[in-house]
């Protein structure tokens, strides 16, 4: 019972440290702005909106092509399947065939979504 309670304690640790420390910083730069330690020349060129260090074009509800969603899911489903890789590869050496018979099949699902989407060609940017 004395472990369950530390482990909450940690926990307790944790979540003031978490909120401590952003605190503190905001403070400090406000205390800094008071004493005249931060600069502070707010001007309407620093007030503008940009994107990238470049000028936003439009408004704020610019429609864009349906083509960069489909890459940014099909760079995150990807992404997020190799990290299943990589536990498997740090475990090599001690696994059996059946987790090599496992892994293989776990590829082969991830080449037919593969192959799918180059089908589909919405693996091409033009």
């Amino acid at each position: 019972m004395d472990e369950y309670f530390r482990q909450y304690g940690l926990i307790a640790i944790f979540a003031v440290i978490a909120f401590v420390v952003p605190a503190s910083m905001l403070m400090a730069s406000w205390v800094a702005g008071r004493l005249g330690i931060r600069p502070n020349n707010p001007s309407t060129i620093k007030q503008e909106t940009y994107e990238c260090g470049m000028e936003a074009l439009g408004g704020r509800w610019v429609q864009f092509n349906f083509r960069y969603y489909m890459y940014a899911v099909l760079f995150i489903i990807f992404d997020v399947e190799v990290v299943f890789l990589y536990p498997w590869a740090v475990k090599f050496l001690k696994l059996e065939l059946f987790a090599l018979i496992e892994m293989g099949v776990f590829v082969m699902i991830l080449l037919v979504g593969w192959a799918y989407a180059w089908r589909k060609r919405d693996l091409e940017w033009g």
